[in-house]
């Protein structure tokens, strides 16, 4: 069984699509993408330096676009995915990935979408400094109580040891200062406290937007990050799209829900690398890959091959 997952804001560096753009086609779709989004991203993914693409408006399309550019180099025919991915998911923006990969969006609406959470997440970011930081280790109910005493939010639950706080500068400096005991505490390159209270004002705008955007149920699994749960209604998914800006991502509960339908392996789209990273600890046995450059496609096709659901019903029904 194969799920296939992108990444979130954080995960982009600079120059991280100039191996793809050799790629046949491959220029043309991301410039395709930068028209709906009005932003050049063929530059953005090439040449902009980190300050650039640190900036919450920039970074979200940018991320949306990598993952969705790269579907027709994963398959011969996108539209087939559905019958060889049991599941698709993403990790906050990236949950807009998955959905467009999924077939609740197109890829024309998910740019448009993306466009607007990035520049309203942005702008609720503005009015007040704040960011986040990850925490690894340490007790868990200890953590938890910490990031409570300094007023902070664990907007991530990543599993695997990982939670991320966000809130404000002042608070997440003195998280830093007095950390839960066996934990390290490590700032992270986001320009806001995204999952938070502080995010309300764009979900708000957002909500009406989505009022107007027609959706389609998902062609194969898809799971939320607010719960894990596999959504089948593409209105619910973009409801769901719409809340999580404001509410934390559940990750540890995707992984599980992942084990529990019983995964056997596991592809994170460019620019990969964190969740594959997150996988290996919590989904012990699990074949994965972190499809960075194009080097990877061949490694890529061959797990979609042995892992697709096609090919799994093939060998079921063999036996």
């Amino acid at each position: 069984m194969l799920v296939i997952v992108a990444p979130g804001q954080g995960s982009q560096s600079p120059g991280f699509l100039s191996p793809w753009l050799e790629l046949d086609g491959y220029r043309e779709r991301l410039e395709w993408l930068s028209a709906a989004a009005s932003l050049d991203l063929v530059a953005h993914g090439t040449t902009s330096d980190a300050d650039t693409i640190r900036d919450t408006a920039v970074a979200q399309p940018l991320l949306v676009a990598a993952g969705l550019v790269s579907l027709p180099t994963l398959f011969e025919d996108p539209a087939g995915a559905t019958e060889l991915v049991d599941t698709w998911a993403g990790h906050s923006v990236g949950e807009i990935t998955a959905a467009a990969a999924a077939g609740v969006l197109s890829h024309e609406q998910a740019m448009v979408f993306v466009r607007e959470r990035g520049r309203l997440m942005a702008e609720a970011a503005a009015a007040t400094p704040t960011g986040m930081s990850a925490v690894l280790g340490g007790d868990p109910d200890e953590v938890t109580s910490v990031l409570e005493g300094h007023g902070l939010t664990p907007a991530n639950m990543n599993g695997a040891g990982q939670v991320v706080a966000a809130g404000t500068t002042e608070q997440l400096a003195a998280l830093q200062e007095a950390p839960p005991q066996r934990a390290r505490v490590i700032p992270l390159q986001v320009a806001g406290a995204f999952h938070t209270h502080h995010m309300a004002s764009a979900v708000d705008q957002l909500g009406r937007y989505a009022r107007a955007i027609t959706t389609r149920d998902p062609g194969t699994g898809l799971a939320s990050n607010a719960d894990g749960q596999v959504v089948t209604d593409g209105a619910e998914f973009l409801g769901r799209l719409v809340s999580q800006v404001s509410n934390p991502v559940r990750w540890d509960r995707c992984m599980q829900t992942f084990a529990d339908r019983g995964v056997t392996g596991l592809i994170e789209l460019a620019p990969a690398g964190t969740l594959t990273g997150l996988a290996k600890r919590a989904l012990k046995g699990v074949e994965l890959l972190a499809l960075k450059t194009p080097d990877d496609l061949e490694a890529a096709h061959r797990m979609i091959r042995e892992h697709g659901s096609a090919a799994t019903d093939s060998q079921e029904d063999a036996q």
